[in-house]
């Protein structure tokens, strides 16, 4: 029943912007990425807010769908393109959050068993991106949406995953050389909790780092929100429309701890 940060609106990202952001980096990665990230972030429009908005628990109805709906439309900080691909490291460590690991296979292949807490439905949001960008093919993600989204969630054929997937596909048809395939990789970097409505709802976040390989290797991080529910003994992906969208920056930096991400830390590490 509360929001967690101050949050300011997201920027857009449009094919052109990322193309800039990506300017240095190798070809046909880059190209691949390009792809990847069109449909992460829209473009920026001057329906942006320049000023950080407040939303405060106090203005808010205690739970409920109006609520909720708030906590996932609240526009987060807004950042450059190019804060995905850089930034000014951090003078000191920022905080983690300590997310805890998966203990078994869920549906669709998707590592599962995170407990019933706020940290326990970021990791389960890192583990359904992570398996969908590394598997990039719509079957795979159709899988994961089938095994993942609870009725009401958005369509397979609207959710963001599948958007990444099929730009990059789009995108690496040409871009790749013959007998060159590509390869994803997505780590997860940071996350947060936007905010909650009692033990069984959140809007988790996640930070991942993703590189695409062909030839050479780009990399890019993408910051990543959903409406999380528990059911049936594990979270997953609730009916409700996409919370806004989250600020790609790159992990470790200034910017990052600014935005609201802490650091990527498993029970265990040291």
């Amino acid at each position: 029943m509360r929001l967690m940060t101050t949050i300011q609106q997201a920027p857009g990202w449009g094919r052109r912007r990322l193309l800039v952001a990506l300017t240095g980096a190798a070809l046909l990665a880059a190209a691949l990425l390009a792809g990847l990230a069109y449909v992460l972030v829209d473009a920026v429009t001057d329906q942006a807010p320049a000023n950080p908005v407040l939303v405060s628990s106090t203005a808010s109805p205690a739970s409920g769908l109006g609520w909720r709906d708030q906590v996932a439309a609240a526009p987060m900080l807004r950042v450059d393109p190019a804060a995905a691909r850089e930034g000014t490291p951090a003078a000191t460590p920022g905080r983690a959050i300590v997310v805890p690991p998966a203990t078994r296979e869920g549906p669709a292949g998707v590592p599962t068993g995170y407990p019933r807490t706020s940290a326990g439905a970021v990791g389960q949001l890192a583990a359904i991106d992570t398996t969908v960008l590394t598997g990039m093919s719509l079957e795979r993600t159709w899988q994961v949406h089938r095994g993942w989204a609870l009725p009401g969630a958005s369509h397979v054929g609207q959710w963001v995953m599948t958007e990444n997937v099929r730009a990059f596909l789009a995108a690496a048809g040409p871009a790749a050389p013959a007998g060159a395939p590509a390869a994803v990789v997505a780590i997860p970097a940071g996350g947060q909790v936007k905010g909650t409505d009692g033990p069984n709802w959140v809007v988790a976040c996640v930070l991942l780092r993703v590189d695409a390989t062909i030839a050479r290797t780009a990399s890019i991080a993408y910051g990543h929100c959903e409406r999380m529910q528990w059911h049936e003994g594990r979270w997953q992906i609730a009916p409700g429309t996409q919370p806004a969208t989250a600020p790609s920056t790159w992990p470790g930096t200034e910017l990052a701890a600014s935005a609201g991400w802490l650091a990527w830390a498993e029970t265990g590490q040291p």
